[in-house]
């Protein structure tokens, strides 16, 4: 009965990570991780190459100037027909947006003003019946409160929630915030990169499991 039970817990469904770096790397290397269940198929998204300055990737092994996508592929030796990594070495545009096919889609771009990139990566996701979640003000020390809710259900204080609702995003799409900006003066520490990739983790992984179960 047991070992019945243990074959059933099989990965199932498709997660897109799009967006590579610090919290990326973070989040991907959780997925990969998961044991008994968990996505069959991660798909990472991103054009970007590892710099001297990408001190988690280089930690873990990567070489300055290979794709930073790519360094996930080489991470999981997994069998492909138990979990699949899919590199794609290309940053979102709306030239492309047909590459986001994932069950889940995990938005973990940053850099300048992703807004409008994020409202049409959610919009093509819906589209496909997909659920998202994302970011919106991650900065802090580590003791920060990790806030998890639908956009609609953010008052009028988060300036990301509020540029995302104006590009057309007001519901069924989960933000993760410390509502701490690059306003207040405070950096981002590998602290909260961790626990913000712990919680994005958990949150990807509960919507996964409701779309397998639809």
């Amino acid at each position: 009965m047991i070992q019945e039970m243990e074959n059933n817990l099989i990965p199932k469904g498709s997660i897109d990570l799009v967006g590579f770096g610090r919290l990326g790397l973070r989040t991907g290397i959780n997925l990969i991780q998961i044991h008994r269940g968990g996505p069959a198929k991660i798909t990472v998204i991103d054009g970007q190459k590892i710099s001297e300055s990408d001190i988690i990737f280089l930690l873990k092994g990567a070489e300055v100037g290979t794709y930073k996508s790519d360094f996930l592929k080489k991470l999981s030796i997994h069998p492909s027909d138990f979990r699949e990594v899919v590199s794609i070495t290309e940053d979102i545009s709306e030239e492309n947006i047909d590459l986001i096919t994932g069950d889940v889609v995990v938005i973990e771009i940053a850099g300048g003003n992703t807004i409008p990139t994020a409202a049409k990566i959610i919009k093509k996701a819906h589209e496909n019946g997909s659920k998202t979640l994302g970011t919106a003000g991650i900065f802090g020390i580590g003791d920060e409160k990790i806030i998890v809710k639908d956009i609609s259900e953010f008052d009028d204080s988060n300036p990301a929630v509020n540029e995302l609702r104006k590009e057309g995003i007001t519901k069924d799409h989960l933000v993760l915030t410390t509502n701490t900006f690059i306003r207040d003066g405070i950096p981002i520490t590998p602290y909260v990169l961790d626990n913000i990739a712990n919680t994005l983790t958990k949150e990807a992984l509960k919507l996964l499991i409701e779309k397998n179960n639809e």
